[in-house]
């Protein structure tokens, strides 16, 4: 396995504005399950071949969160967006690229830019490709949510040997009642528990950025202690 290693030293906040972080890269492109396991389960994200996580020496701002899925509570936004979407069509297989992926996810963040001020700038292919196709391996999918036949959510997702590890997701804003991020989440429960795992890895908890901090609301949840390095023990509490 062939990990190229790359530090970022003060480039523009990803989270938090007028900030800067510092951040850690790790480039495979023959990533293991068992290794991508272990880089999440310390709080390492994966897009495509590349696995970053902030270092920045003053902020701890950004800190890893993880769903318990056996005492997972079902809340009333989760049961309302099950019962709007009994007619929602799920499917999983491996990441794919087609136009409609492209379209959907120009979409998205057409309308998250009006919504949130969010920079806008057209996907291209070799871009989409780079950061959801590439890397998947055995244990990268994508979850496709189809209303009528229409393409409306894809929602990217590792699985690994303890738990599911959700990468990003984007949905069609015109159909904001099916509250199909709410309804993404209920579904990683449902495909973890068919798997037999315990934990769902939804990257990282920023209280102060609103984009972010939803995550506490999914409960029970656990936070990761410090930033372990590959080989030390992890420890969630």
């Amino acid at each position: 396995m062939r990990i190229y290693e790359v530090f970022d030293n003060k480039s523009p906040c990803s989270y938090l504005s007028e900030q800067y972080q510092n951040n850690h890269y790790l480039f495979i492109k023959d990533c293991t399950p068992d290794y991508c396991s272990k880089l999440i389960k310390r709080g390492w994200r994966r897009f495509g071949y590349m696995f970053f996580r902030p270092i920045c020496d003053k902020c701890r701002e950004c800190q890893s969160l993880r769903i318990d899925v056996k005492n997972f509570n079902l809340t009333k936004s989760i049961k309302k967006s099950i019962n709007r979407n009994r007619n929602t069509e799920v499917i999983i297989r491996e990441p794919t690229i087609t136009d409609e992926h492209l379209e959907l996810f120009d979409k998205y963040h057409y309308f998250m830019h009006q919504k949130k001020g969010w920079k806008f700038t057209k996907v291209t292919s070799s871009h989409y490709m780079q950061s959801f196709v590439q890397g998947a391996n055995d244990f990268g999918h994508e979850v496709a949510y189809y209303i009528d036949g229409k393409l409306v959510g894809v929602d990217l997702i590792d699985i690994l040997e303890d738990g599911i590890s959700a990468i990003y997701f984007y949905y069609d804003p015109d159909f904001p009642r099916n509250s199909l991020g709410v309804f993404s989440i209920y579904k990683e429960i449902e495909f973890a528990k068919q798997f037999g795992l315990d934990w769902i890895y939804l990257g990282y908890y920023v209280e102060h950025n609103s984009g972010l901090n939803y995550k506490t609301r999914y409960t029970p949840y656990q936070i990761l202690e410090g930033r372990p390095e590959v080989d030390d023990n992890d420890i969630w509490c």
